[in-house]
C-alpha cells in the first residue's frame, strides 16, 4: 500500500481548514449579495464583512476600522509602499529596507528606483539577523518610509520589528511591515509595535486563495493603489471578495485561539526533524539563526548535492518539500536570501527549505528522516 503523501511546504501555501471552508459556503450560494447594495441581499453580507474584520484585527491587535482587504498579500505590499511615497513625495523619496524582503517588496521598491527613488539596502548578517542600529544610522531628513519583514519566507528568522518600530516612531517615518510568514504563527502587537503598515495574506493560515489585508494606522498617509468606488473607505476600490473575506476572518479566528499550543507542537516537530538530520547526514547545515525564527520552519544546505534534484526525489516519495533557489521555466536562481546572508553558490545550490503546519505529525517526520538520509547518500554517489 503506498504511503500517505507528507506536504512540508506550509510556507509557500497551506490547507483550507474545514472550518473555514464551512465558513465560507453560504457566501457562494444564498448570501450571494453585494455589500455595497442597500437592499436586502446586500445587508445579508455586509455584517460578515465586518464581523470578518474585526477577527483580523483581534488576530494582529488592530483596530477593526483600520484593515483594508485586498486580493493578496503583494497587493498589500504595493499599496502600502507605492501609497506612501505618493501621499509623502513632497516631503521626500529615500526608503529603507533590507536585501532579504520578499519579491512583492524587493521587485515594487525596484520599480519606484526607477521612477525616482533612493532605495537603501540594508545587509543582514551569517544567520540573517538585522541590527536595528543600521536602520536608524540610514535614516536621513528625505527618508519616508521603513519596509522591513516580520519573518523571512525561506529561512523564518525574525526580525527586530518593535525596535524597528520605536524607532520610526522617533524619528517620524512610517514603518510598512511584510508579516505575511508572521501572521498566525507568533503574536502580532500592531497597536503596540509603532508599525504604521502591516501586510497579510489568506492562504499563509489556512483560508483560500485570492485574500490578504493591509492594517493602516489611523493618521498614516498612504494613497489608494486602486481607483473606482468607495469600498473600503475610499481606500480600496472593487467589489468585496466576501466569500474570501468571510474565510479570512475565521481562518484569523482559528489562528488566534490555537497558536499557543500549535506552535508549541510544531517547534517541537520541527526541531526532531533538524536535529535528525543533522545528526544522520554529514554535511547538513541549518541557514538561519536555530533561535529567533519562526517555530514551523527550517533551512538546511546539505553538502555535496543540488537541491533540485533533492526535491524531485522526495517528491517520487510522496514528500513535498522547496528550495532555497527559485525556479522558473526549468532555470534556476540562487537565492538572493542565502546570498546575502554570504552562503557560496555551493550551499545555496544544495539548500532545501522544510516548513510544517497544522496537519504535520510526528509520524510524517519519523518517516522523513528514514528516507532523507537514503536519497541523499544516493544523489551524492
Amino acid at each position: 500500500m503506498t504511503a500517505a503523501p507528507i506536504y512540508l511546504d506550509h510556507n509557500a501555501t497551506t490547507p483550507v481548514h474545514p472550518d473555514v471552508v464551512a465558513a465560507l459556503l453560504p457566501f457562494l450560494g444564498e448570501r450571494f449579495g453585494n455589500p455595497s447594495s442597500i437592499h436586502w441581499a446586500g445587508r445579508a453580507v455586509t455584517g460578515a464583512v465586518e464581523e470578518a474584520r474585526e477577527q483580523v484585527a483581534r488576530l494582529v491587535g488592530c483596530e477593526p476600522g483600520e484593515v483594508v482587504f485586498t486580493a493578496s498579500g503583494t497587493e498589500a505590499d504595493n499599496m502600502a509602499l507605492k501609497g506612501v511615497v505618493s501621499a509623502l513625495r513632497g516631503r521626500g523619496n529615500h526608503i529603507i529596507t533590507t536585501r532579504v524582503e520578499h519579491p512583492a517588496v524587493t521587485n515594487t521598491l525596484l520599480a519606484l528606483e526607477r521612477e525616482g527613488c533612493a532605495v537603501t539596502w540594508l545587509e543582514v548578517d551569517g544567520d540573517g539577523l538585522l541590527d536595528p542600529a543600521q536602520v536608524e544610522d540610514a535614516i536621513t531628513d528625505r527618508t519616508i518610509l521603513i519596509s522591513v519583514m516580520y519573518a523571512n519566507n525561506e529561512t523564518g528568522v525574525l526580525f527586530p520589528v518593535r525596535e524597528i518600530g520605536e524607532i520610526a516612531l522617533r524619528r517620524k517615518v512610517s514603518f510598512h511591515c511584510d508579516a505575511v510568514q508572521a501572521a498566525g504563527k507568533v503574536p502580532l502587537d500592531f497597536r503596540g509595535s509603532g508599525m504604521g503598515l502591516l501586510a497579510l495574506s489568506g492562504h499563509k493560515l489556512q483560508a483560500p486563495k485570492g485574500i490578504g489585508a493591509l492594517v493602516v494606522r489611523r493618521g498614516v498617509k498612504c494613497h489608494p493603489l486602486l481607483h473606482g468606488g468607495s469600498q473600503e473607505r475610499n481606500r480600496r476600490a472593487g467589489t468585496e471578495n466576501v466569500a474570501g473575506i468571510v474565510a479570512f476572518g475565521k481562518a484569523c479566528e482559528i489562528a488566534r485561539t490555537a497558536m499557543a499550543d500549535g506552535m508549541l507542537r510544531l517547534r517541537s516537530l520541527r526541531d526532531r526533524l533538524e536535529e535528525g538530520i543533522l545528526a544522520l547526514i554529514p554535511g547538513a547545515a541549518v541557514n538561519g539563526h536555530r533561535e529567533y525564527r519562526l517555530p514551523t520552519t527550517t533551512n538546511i544546505s546539505f553538502q555535496g548535492i543540488d537541491a533540485h534534484s533533492l526535491l524531485m526525489a522526495l517528491d517520487l516519495e510522496g514528500v513535498a518539500a522547496s528550495s532555497g533557489a527559485a525556479c522558473s521555466s526549468g532555470t534556476v536562481r540562487f537565492s538572493p536570501v542565502l546570498a546575502a546572508m554570504g552562503r557560496s553558490p555551493e550551499a545555496a545550490r544544495g539548500s532545501v527549505r522544510f516548513s510544517l503546519g497544522r496537519g504535520t505529525t510526528a509520524g510524517e517526520i519519523e518517516r522523513v528522516l528514514v528516507l532523507l538520509p537514503r536519497l541523499v547518500a544516493r544523489l551524492r554517489r
